[in-house]
């Protein structure tokens, strides 16, 4: 499984998250990247979350006012099947590894785009961990960074390992 990063997203706490052209992944999180509810959000095994740029536009074509970034996400990806990627997979991007941990569950902050968005991108399968929804990945997934490293916009996402 391949893919390639079609945008970074860093901001100052919340929504949306802005672009840049490169940044350096950390344990941490992007750097120049604040989480607004660090309490919530952020973390080692919340470091960064991706969003696959198809998932956005999918939501786009339903009417919602969506734009890269504008979902929390660090690494819009491109080319990633969201319907395949599990916990435990290890991704290498630039200059850093890795894994995902979790599928992000949407929070109140995303009602700023509409108050049904979060049932779009996400379901009680999703929360049980059931891959055939429909809804499996459109929320994102959040990762630790495994091996901290340089990232920029077009490096490739390679799968590096299965379910650890």
């Amino acid at each position: 499984m391949t893919g390639s990063v079609l945008q970074i997203n860093i901001s100052r706490g919340g929504v949306p998250k802005r672009p840049v052209a490169e940044s350096l992944a950390t344990p941490f999180g992007l750097e120049g990247d604040i989480c607004g509810h660090p309490e919530i959000h952020g973390g080692p095994r919340q470091a960064v979350l991706l969003i696959a740029s198809e998932a956005v536009a999918e939501l786009i074509a339903r009417g919602y006012p969506l734009f890269f970034g504008a979902l929390g996400e660090n690494f819009t990806t491109r080319g990633l099947d969201r319907r395949l990627l599990r916990a435990g997979q290890r991704f290498r991007i630039g200059g850093a590894v890795i894994e995902l941990t979790k599928v992000r569950a949407p929070c109140s902050t995303l009602d700023v785009y509409g108050t049904t968005l979060g049932r779009e991108i996400y379901d009680q399968a999703v929360k049980a961990g059931d891959f055939a929804s429909p809804r499996w990945g459109m929320s994102g997934f959040y990762a630790a960074v495994i091996q901290a490293g340089p990232v920029k916009v077009d490096d490739p996402i390679t799968l590096e390992s299965e379910l650890a």
